[in-house]
């Protein structure tokens, strides 16, 4: 006798033989396949927004300690070897869009966004004040296919931003070709247009370099993360960042989307990190906010005090 089988219980059967599968395909099947099993209705009603990410001294300003990064809005996220990847963000965040990623994270308690100085943002981040009646603060990331950085970050100044340093790729290589003298440069040069002035690295030599030539910025920025991308060795970060007094800005915290926010978040925090700049689609802000509340509050094992 045939029996009949519902449509339910047929697409219980074979999520369940997807899961079983699942052992024997790569990491990126197994997420997907994940999706799948937990897909779920939206909710029909939106989520309240997170109250009480705490916040931070920065450079005179209070400063939410989950920053909004500008990679994506840029469209200039690192994505390995997917060519598409920048057309993909560009794309996908049109005008409305960056305004509306920008007014959920203000709404869930992010007061600060890290951008590049250069016309696209400088146009979208006025716009967005004058138009939506923006609060957003700007910390600025000299823009290298700008120019002189001293004059760039002038023009991030003149538009608003309040803190400035520099790209980390510029630092990284000016240690590397023994021309540190020049970080020095750029650095009193930001002081004297008056903002909050900082350098920024992907490697922990560029960092110690800055402090051995005896440069002195307002702050630091640079990588910290659990699966080394573009990160150095994270007990060497530690005993280092330990003694520096100056506030650090963690970024790449989850290795440019390969880590999950719990982890990435709680390792940089843990390691010393008093801010954290994370790219975000409006999507995932009001839950990495959330998370990063929830671990700040947390106990947290941190060593270092928090220098903002």
């Amino acid at each position: 006798m045939t029996s009949k089988i519902s449509r339910r219980s047929l697409i219980g059967k074979t999520l369940g033989i997807s899961a079983g599968l699942a052992a024997g395909t790569s990491f990126e099947h197994r997420i997907l396949m994940a999706q799948l099993s937990s897909r779920r209705e939206k909710q029909a009603v939106e989520e309240a927004p997170v109250q009480g990410l705490q916040e931070g001294i920065f450079g005179g300003q209070r400063v939410s300690r989950l920053v909004i990064g500008g990679n994506l809005i840029s469209g200039s996220a690192h994505a390995g070897e997917l060519v598409y990847q920048s057309d993909l963000m560009t794309r996908y965040f049109d005008t409305e869009r960056i305004f509306k990623t920008w007014t959920i994270a203000e709404r869930n308690g992010i007061n600060t966004t890290l951008m590049r100085s250069d016309p696209h943002i400088i146009e979208h981040y006025g716009r967005y004040l004058r138009e939506r009646q923006g609060k957003l603060q700007w910390i600025a990331q000299t823009a290298p296919e700008q120019g002189d950085p001293v004059q760039n970050a002038k023009l991030a100044r003149d538009n608003g931003s309040f803190a400035v340093y520099l790209h980390g790729g510029v630092s990284d290589g000016l240690v590397e070709e023994g021309k540190v003298d020049q970080i020095g440069e750029a650095v009193e040069g930001f002081k004297k247009l008056g903002v909050f002035s900082g350098v920024a690295g992907h490697k922990l030599e560029t960092i110690q370099a800055v402090e051995k030539a005896s440069i002195d910025p307002d702050f630091y920025m640079f990588t910290i993360n659990k699966v080394n991308y573009l990160s150095s060795d994270p007990s060497e970060i530690d005993a280092f960042m330990e003694k520096i007094e100056k506030p650090w800005i963690g970024f790449k915290v989850l290795g440019a989307g390969r880590e999950h926010p719990q982890e990435g978040f709680r390792h940089a925090f843990q390691r010393g990190a008093d801010l954290i700049a994370v790219g975000m689609f409006d999507w995932q802000v009001r839950k990495d906010v959330k998370t990063a509340k929830e671990l700040i509050a947390g106990d947290l094992a941190r060593k270092r005090p928090w220098r903002a």
